[in-house]
């Protein structure tokens, strides 16, 4: 592919083929920061690429300000915005790909379509209001809420641009008293007092987006900012066209005063209050389903990083007689050139124009959802968190064996109590990188180093090496049952004893290319699977891992990757080989060579999941965990649980346990699928320049939940109370 040309202003020539090993297919919009590109990964999910402008890419402050952006883009809830996928705010042209969202923004939807219908206005402003809770409990504030911003996807209104913003106009630092987001979306308060400046403006916006949306212009409307400014600070907004139901509600989210707004969760109370004079299921999106009709249902390529400040000059303005309603306001007065000073004065900081950025909220944990208990823990347990090893970068992995906790970091093994976190024992072991959390096979340790030449057993009272041992170049690892699968590049396998690292067999597999195992807990069988070139058909392989030998072979139609195994049976999510999308649940029974499929309500991105009793659990990309009965052939339930990127899950007979990208361990009962609690976040300090690909999975044992997170902390909490997580 031949670098794409850009003409638009401040873009260089020529764009870069690549961003990191993501290839670049086409430019999707350009801005003041950057350029945005459609690009798809290895499996072939689309995603959106943010290439910063060359000329920016050599200011560290600006360098600091994209940190800060992808450290709060991480932050978010993904249920309600774009996912990030990847960053590497340290590259020579710092990136950031997002999961692609095709859907138009609700300013283009305005310019096209004309206002909204009072059934989507209230369904936007439930997704908005949902969207916003979310944003502010991970300790996130916007800014820059507007229609340029909000994408209409088909399960909803997603929130973009954390952090965009104009390089020449202002600093990272709000401390300098520069006004930061776009004037006829700001709240009184980013004029008068910016370094108050809280969630209430985000609140704030979301009103005038509604007028926005209601109306196709803005509350507060003039050609001049300056107007807009005086206007917003002083004068009551114009809500001439907004319903009358709804016209009180966004009056409230336009208030003076920041206290005097209404937080997102009274605004949600207050839509469903509302519920007796109109369908509640037209507007409240409360666990979407397949089955619901998308909110918007045209789509398109999604522009990102549109111009500041269109919207104040979309409606243009209108004549209209006024209401004799209380929340209906006239028009704004024509304004002084007493008043015109005022407000120039009042944007003298604003320095050049708008921008968007993020502000990080001090203080508060995000709050735990309350729930039932169904089964309880010994009074002896106290929750604890611990930062065992601190001169080792990466988040843990984790398991439980040997009465130990065993963890992994990069170059680092070690050993905790599980009561209270204590260091045990550690072994150091260089720049060796660790694929997996450190198992118990064969009476020892066995540490899963990422490929490499050399393997090494540790005693598991002690740390103290066992046994080492010098192996050909491998591809991938597996310890399955007492055995080592090392794979080759030449597909050849090799069984190694996990007692005393002698080598069993060797030989080459079924299938084309270097095999890949799966296994899973109480199952003596090792999997391959290889779709085939065209994604039609998935050939399985079972493997006895103590002799090599192949215990049964089949072709299964579709792509497919093993998740579990359950009562004989062996469950798979067949996934869209375009897009890498899973649409159905596969339960193979090798015994009557019977396969039954679960065809998926809706297709769930980057799907991850775990199987008990027959039941799938799938948690996907942008956080929507569902149960699907492969028995039945029925979707139990589904939540938006709102995390952009979360682990494998694991459950027990009460609760589907999991942990987000931001260091959160989650949980959701297994019954009702609702949220029984979580944790607080616990990102660190530099987890905006990293995202981890794959997360740890959270560790089940003894009643307890043992989970890490992105600063290093280890921590367990009883499983049975996560109401009081």
């Amino acid at each position: 592919m031949a670098p794409q040309h850009n003409s638009g202003a401040g873009a260089e020539a020529e764009l870069p083929e690549y961003a990191g090993h993501y290839r670049l297919e086409s430019c999707l919009g350009s801005g003041g920061m950057g350029v945005v590109h459609l690009a798809r990964s290895t499996s072939g999910m689309k995603l959106a690429v943010k290439v910063v402008h060359a000329e920016f890419a050599k200011d560290p402050e600006f360098r600091g300000r994209f940190r800060q952006e992808v450290a709060a883009a991480r932050r978010v809830s993904g249920a309600f915005t774009a996912s990030v996928v990847d960053a590497d705010p340290e590259a020579e042209r710092p990136w950031m790909a997002t999961l692609f969202i095709p859907g138009p923004t609700l300013s283009d939807h305005v310019k096209r379509n004309g206002p909204m219908p009072p059934d989507q206005l209230r369904r936007l402003m439930a997704g908005l209001a949902e969207a916003m809770r979310d944003i502010h409990r991970v300790g996130v504030v916007h800014r820059d809420l507007k229609p340029s911003n909000v994408l209409l996807a088909e399960d909803g209104p997603k929130v973009i641009d954390f952090g965009i913003s104009r390089p020449k106009d202002s600093e990272l630092r709000t401390e300098t008293g520069k006004l930061i987001g776009t004037p006829p979306f700001m709240a009184p308060e980013q004029f008068r007092r910016p370094r108050e400046v809280g969630p209430a403006a985000d609140v704030f916006a979301l009103g005038s987006v509604l007028v926005h949306a209601a109306t196709g212009r803005g509350p507060f409307d003039s050609d001049s900012p300056y107007v807009v400014a005086y206007q917003v600070v002083h004068d009551e907004p114009d809500l001439t066209g907004v319903p009358e139901d709804l016209a009180p509600l966004v009056l409230r989210c336009l208030a003076k005063e920041p206290e005097e707004r209404p937080t997102p969760d009274e605004l949600m109370r207050e839509l469903r209050s509302r519920a007796a004079s109109y369908d509640t299921q037209a507007f409240i999106p409360a666990q979407r389903t397949g089955d619901a009709p998308p909110l918007f249902p045209e789509s398109r390529v999604e522009e990102v990083d549109e111009a500041r400040g269109d919207e104040a000059r979309e409606g243009g303005e209108e004549g209209g007689e006024e209401g004799g309603e209380t929340a209906r306001r006239p028009k704004p007065r024509r304004l002084s050139a007493k008043a015109l000073l005022v407000a120039g004065a009042a944007l003298v900081l604003v320095v050049g124009g708008v921008l968007a950025s993020v502000q990080l909220l001090g203080g508060g944990d995000p709050s735990a959802a309350r729930g039932t208990a169904p089964h309880t823990s010994p009074a002896a347990f106290r929750a604890w968190a611990a930062k065992p090893v601190s001169d080792s970068k990466g988040q843990a992995r984790c398991s439980y064996a040997a009465g130990k906790l065993l963890c992994s970091r990069p170059g680092t093994v070690f050993a905790l109590d599980p009561s209270d976190g204590e260091l045990l024992w550690r072994h150091s072991a260089g720049t060796t990188q660790y694929s997996a959390a450190p198992v118990v096979s064969g009476g020892l340790v066995q540490p899963l180093p990422d490929h490499g030449r050399r393997l090494e057993a540790l005693d598991p009272a002690s740390g103290k090496v066992r046994w080492t041992r010098d192996v050909p170049a491998y591809e991938s690892l597996q310890q399955v049952g007492g055995m080592l699968l090392l794979t080759h590049a030449d597909g050849k396998v090799t069984g190694v004893d996990s007692a005393t690292g002698d080598t069993k067999w060797s030989r080459s597999m079924p299938g084309d290319g270097p095999p890949v195992f799966s296994s899973f807990p109480g199952d003596p069988l090792a999997y391959i699977t290889n779709v085939s070139a065209d994604g039609a058909s998935t050939r399985v392989v079972a493997v006895d891992p103590v002799t090599g030998d192949v215990r049964w072979d089949v072709r299964l139609d579709g792509s497919l990757q093993s998740v579990g195994s359950a009562g004989g049976s062996v469950f798979f999510l067949a996934d869209d080989l375009v897009y890498g999308d899973t649409q159905a649940v596969v339960r193979y029974d090798p015994r009557s060579g019977s396969t039954h499929r679960v065809t998926l309500p809706v297709r769930r991105p980057s799907a991850h999941a775990t199987v008990r009793g027959g039941v799938v659990y799938l948690l996907a990309a942008g956080g929507s965990l569902e149960a699907v009965d492969t028995t039945s052939g029925k979707q139990l339930w589904n939540i938006e649980t709102s995390v952009s990127r979360g682990s494998a899950p694991v459950v027990d007979d009460s609760y589907v346990y999991f942990s987000a990208a931001d260091g959160r361990l989650l949980a959701v009962d297994a019954r009702k699928g609702t949220l029984a609690g979580q944790t607080p976040a616990r990102l660190g300090a530099d987890s905006g320049q990293t995202v981890t690909a794959a997360l740890p999975q959270p560790v089940l044992a003894n009643t307890h939940v043992y989970a890490t997170a992105p600063d290093g902390t280890v921590f367990a909490v009883d499983a049975g109370k996560p109401a009081g997580w």
